[in-house]
């Protein structure tokens, strides 16, 4: 949690940051109604559609990582469950609808304070199209998908992991750490 200038979100009063009793990390603490302001992980949901036995990626139209391919995911709202987010970012981000099938992997990502969670989901139709947040969205074999054009490592590990269980024949649950040792650098037009 960064400690910049932040305020209560109760009462407008300037917090500090100190470690509340039965915690064990510092956290806005409100001097002036004792609120405390608990800074958490944010979850990314998103699917890898399939359609055919191929999967569809959207080319970000949004930084960060504008230009790179990536699949359908963002940040999950309140009050919807991760397969409701996961099955609104991929409408939002190509157009398409999907059908979850199953949650497929979860990584954590702790220095960007988030957890990736993914869902296969099966499209009915190759009914998709470019949005406000993807210049194009295409699918691809197997064998095509653009591995060094990809926009995160979250979305490089999960498609690996995608492709060992089609090898096998059988879908698992794949949870992860992913440690970042650097943010690659962004890409310009």
């Amino acid at each position: 949690m960064t400690q910049e200038k932040r305020f209560c979100p109760k009462c407008g009063s300037q917090v500090n940051f100190s470690i509340p009793a039965g915690d064990n990390r510092p956290r806005a603490v409100c001097p002036n109604c004792h609120h405390i302001d608990y800074d958490n992980p944010r979850l990314i949901t998103g699917t890898i559609p399939i359609y055919q036995g191929k999967v569809l990626l959207c080319r970000r139209d949004i930084e960060p990582r504008r230009g790179y391919w990536t699949l359908p995911a963002g940040f999950m709202e309140n009050q919807e469950s991760t397969s409701t987010g996961a099955l609104r970012e991929t409408l939002e981000e190509c157009g398409s609808q999907a059908i979850c099938r199953q949650a497929f992997s979860m990584i954590s990502i702790p220095q960007i304070d988030q957890v990736h969670l993914f869902y296969l989901a099966d499209l009915p139709k190759a009914d998709f199209h470019t949005t406000e947040e993807s210049s194009e969205v295409e699918l691809f074999e197997l064998d095509d998908i653009p591995w060094k054009e990809l926009a995160f490592n979250s979305i490089t590990r999960t498609l690996k992991l995608y492709l060992e269980d089609v090898k096998k024949g059988s879908f698992g649950f794949h949870e992860e750490t992913l440690m970042i040792d650097f943010l690659p650098p962004l890409k310009t037009f």
